[in-house]
Order: structure tokens, then sequence, then C-alpha cells
């Protein structure tokens, strides 16, 4: 059963947002990747997301720290990419919204969350 007023404008390019964060993490997971590598998969992320629709930026920080610490920990010379190694801000314009989007670490967990909805 739909509700017969749909979702509202704010409410679409919120969901834009979620669908560029859902497929920045699921398509580089996985990836291997070293402190050297790091700035270019960082770059790969923002120019693959910010080629989809209604994305306007995209900005993704290697948590180098974190990064350099696993491999120093672990039985090889990488790691396979998860969001507890990146800081993302994606934001998307969508009919006269600006959604701010955000995922960081929080207590060991990359938590993925609107920051701001905005009238453009």
């Amino acid at each position: 059963m739909t509700d017969e007023s749909g979702p509202t404008a704010p409410q679409r390019a919120c969901f834009e947002a979620g669908i560029k964060f859902g497929t920045l993490y699921h398509q580089f997971a996985g990836t291997p990747i070293t402190p050297e590598s790091a700035p270019s998969l960082a770059r790969a992320m923002e120019a693959a997301i910010e080629n989809q629709p209604h994305c306007v930026a995209v900005t993704v920080e290697i948590a180098e720290e974190r990064l350099a610490a696993a491999v120093a920990d672990g039985p090889a010379s990488y790691v396979e990419f998860t969001g507890r190694y990146a800081n993302v801000e994606i934001v998307v314009e969508r009919e006269g919204y600006r959604v701010t989007t955000a995922m960081t670490l929080e207590d060991g967990y990359p938590l993925m969350r609107v920051e701001s909805v905005e009238v453009v």
C-alpha cells in the first residue's frame, strides 16, 4: 500500500544520498589498500560517485593512521578497504534541496548519516 501523496522532495533528495553511500561502500568494500595506494583509491571513489545523477560533491579522506596501523598489525602488506578507513562527505542536490551526508567511524562502526537538508 502506498501513500497517495508520495515522498516529499527533501525525502527524495535524502534517498538519492543514501543510494550514493550504498554504491560507494559496497562497490569498494574489499578492495586491497595500502598507505601508498590510499590517495588513488580515494580519488577513484570520488570520481565514481560524482558520476551519479544529482551528486554535486564527494570528498573521501582515508584515515591514514588507522590504515597504517592495520597494515602493520596484519599478516600482509595491505588490508581490505572497509568504512573504518575512510571519512566521507557526499552532497546531493535534487528538486531544489541540497542534502549533505557523512560517514565517520563511531564506536568502531562506519556510521552514515544526514548532516543537513537545505533549500537551494
